[in-house]
């Protein structure tokens, strides 16, 4: 039997679906991002309505949330 001083192998925090479910998460809330962006007006003088469409006001936020929660569960989530 091998005491833990002398196993050279690192041990990881968390296990390799744990990682993978964090990198999907990541890239859920990257998508909301570039959910949000755009809809500028290239004049500042003029107003554009297109910042407030369902897009960028309830379905973006609402993804980068829901990211936010796949990560904490990738944080939280125990393995066998």
């Amino acid at each position: 039997m091998k005491n833990k001083e002398e196993n050279n192998e690192p041990e990881f925090l968390f296990d390799k679906s744990n990682y993978t479910v964090l990198l999907i998460g990541l890239g859920v809330i990257a998508l909301g991002f570039i959910l949000m962006s755009g809809g500028g007006s290239e004049d500042p003088n003029v107003f554009s309505e297109e910042i407030f469409n369902f897009r960028r006001i309830r379905l973006a936020p609402t993804t980068v949330l829901a990211g936010f929660g796949i990560v904490i569960y990738s944080i939280f989530k125990t393995t066998k």
